[in-house]
């Protein structure tokens, strides 16, 4: 079973969009916070009160799904150029929502309390960042869930230069 949850065009800055839980939640630019003990440099899981989802384009539109699976969906072979997975854990006190930088705009998303893998699959985010300013949709953002006890990060696919560069740049946090 699947269920969407959100299909917009998020207008964003700085690339940012989180997954919160909190009125307080959200990436406040502590890089080393959000990613401290992962792999990945695309999304950010350290701060409890919510993700951390690094789009490509800094300023503009890009295309984001969320949906809830049942159970761990197969992986596509498809357009998907980068795919990460992590783990999270929703607690009970607030709704989950999806809000762009500073909150300037939010979608609520009907996402009970419990454990849950996150995989976030992209495509275009090179042609994202060689042009924010471009006016149509370039990159686009898959985010699936469901419900999984928790594993380390993953990285799953790497495609895009700008992905490598984030990896290098902001994951392979991981204590050794």
């Amino acid at each position: 079973m699947q269920k969407s949850l959100m299909d917009a065009i998020v207008l964003t800055d700085y690339g940012q969009i989180d997954l919160v839980w909190s009125w307080d939640g959200g990436f406040d630019g502590d890089v080393d916070r959000f990613f401290a003990g992962q792999v990945n440099g695309l999304v950010g899981v350290g701060d409890p009160d919510g993700v951390y989802v690094h789009l490509a384009r800094r300023s503009g539109g890009s295309h984001v799904q969320v949906v809830l699976s049942s159970a761990a969906p197969p992986l596509a072979d498809g357009p998907w150029e980068d795919v990460v997975e992590v783990s999270l854990t929703i607690p009970s006190e607030i709704g989950v929502r999806v809000t762009s930088w500073a909150g300037e705009s939010s979608w609520p998303l009907e996402l009970p309390a419990g454990s849950y893998r996150l995989r976030v699959s992209a495509r275009g985010r090179d042609a994202g960042a060689a042009d924010e300013f471009v006016d149509q949709v370039v990159d686009h953002y898959l985010l699936q869930l469901w419900p999984s006890p928790p594993e380390p990060d993953a990285i799953i696919r790497v495609g895009s230069q700008n992905a490598r560069y984030f990896h290098a740049e902001w994951g392979s946090r991981r204590d050794k």
